[in-house]
């Protein structure tokens, strides 16, 4: 078909550069292995930090919801789509999270997009780390909000920006809880101690760090002692929660206005039965299991101290997601083949999602690694990364 010419061009282009890739379907579970084309090799680049995704307790609440309520609800939440369900799994979200209320929606995306254009107008500003997630960025431009971005965690800079937006009705400072790319974790402290200097509001994305951080997982506000003084956290269902969706916990003047204003929720049916079922019972999970937060945690030390001592570039991650800086492009992704020609399924990232001369192979350990599978890994990272003189 004709007109989209200009698209092909393009990605011809990134094809010569050596940086398209092809979507790669997994053929079984997510698990600490996957098979992919017929082989098994182990799995680094899943968002499955728990292993939840085949938890048998989720997945026999799944099974339970469907067969009581149906494979869908048919409405938008706000005409004839909220079962009883959602709003106990909601009220039991906000009592994990320490919050007055918590609305879930459809994808961690969504929310940020919900939040940051319904209760943001011209009179007011938002103040965001220059390194946050997409769909902060996206949400933000949604906005007619005045903008201001400060240094990634430079506290002195965004000290500068509480200074120079002080006529404006409501400053909102957004910060991811866990970087995405680097898996570093926020000062969440300092960004507190400046909100409440400079009368700001503080709204962390808790995607990265659900699960992970705080007592049972509750996250970075957890993590940091923090309940109470910070006003909006947004986290995801599908990354460490294993299923699907994201949600706010907040006040319940958040809440009730965004089901009123926040077009994301206004204008997605809402969650399958399945979906709400298994969510809550990952919950459930996190209070019975924190073991596997243990193991995670376990494995991450040992990960993490392994590559380092191979002479990898790790960054400034303090969590789970470890990237292995590679720097070039196409050097990167010809790295991550060559994993996979090993055994191990690592993922290149370069730009745009991370900045140019910045790609890397994005790591992220599972509770569900046994040691043995993280030695083979590693073993793979040392072959590949001396073939592509990535290391000596």
């Amino acid at each position: 078909m004709k007109g989209f010419e200009y698209l092909q061009k393009e990605l011809d282009e990134m094809k010569e550069q050596g940086v398209f890739r092809n979507l790669i379907p997994l053929e079984s579970p997510q698990g600490s292995k996957v098979n992919i084309n017929g082989k098994e090799v182990i799995q680094l680049s899943s968002n499955n930090y728990l292993g939840l995704t085949d938890h048998p307790k989720m997945k026999e609440a799944a099974i339970e919801a469907v067969e009581k309520y149906g494979a869908g609800t048919g409405s938008v939440r706000t005409i004839a789509g909220t079962f009883s369900m959602h709003e106990e799994f909601e009220e039991k979200l906000a009592n994990f999270k320490h919050t007055e209320a918590a609305l879930v929606l459809q994808s961690g995306f969504a929310t940020n997009q919900a939040v940051l254009s319904a209760i943001l107008t011209k009179e007011d500003v938002v103040i965001s780390d220059e390194l946050n997630h997409a769909s902060i960025i996206d949400g933000i431009r949604l906005t007619k909000a005045g903008r201001r971005i400060y240094k990634h965690v430079d506290m002195q800079d965004l000290e500068n920006a509480l200074k120079e937006t002080q006529d404006y009705r409501t400053r909102l400072i957004v910060t991811d809880g866990v970087f995405s790319m680097d898996g570093n974790i926020a000062p969440l402290p300092e960004i507190v101690e400046l909100a409440e200097k400079y009368d700001a509001l503080v709204m962390v994305d808790d995607a990265h760090a659900s699960g992970v951080l705080g007592r049972n997982g509750r996250g970075s506000v957890d993590h940091f002692n923090l309940n109470g003084r910070v006003h909006i956290q947004v986290g995801t269902l599908s990354k460490a929660i294993g299923v699907l969706g994201g949600y706010v916990a907040g006040p319940k003047t958040l809440r009730d206005y965004l089901i009123h204003k926040g077009r994301p929720f206004l204008f997605s049916t809402s969650h399958p039965p399945a979906v709400t079922a298994a969510s809550s019972a990952a919950i459930d999970v996190l209070l019975e299991e924190p073991e596997l937060i243990e193991k995670l945690w376990d494995n991450t030390k040992f990960f993490k101290e392994e590559l380092t001592k191979l002479g990898f570039d790790t960054g400034i991650s303090k969590t789970p997601i470890t990237p292995v800086i590679v720097g070039e492009e196409a050097l990167c992704h010809r790295f991550s083949d060559k994993l996979f020609d090993y055994g191990v399924f690592a993922q290149g990232i370069a730009f745009p999602t991370v900045a140019k001369g910045k790609a890397r192979v994005r790591t992220i350990v599972t509770a569900q690694h046994s040691k043995e599978e993280l030695q083979q890994a590693l073993n793979a990272f040392e072959k590949a990364g001396k073939e592509l003189g990535i290391i000596k």
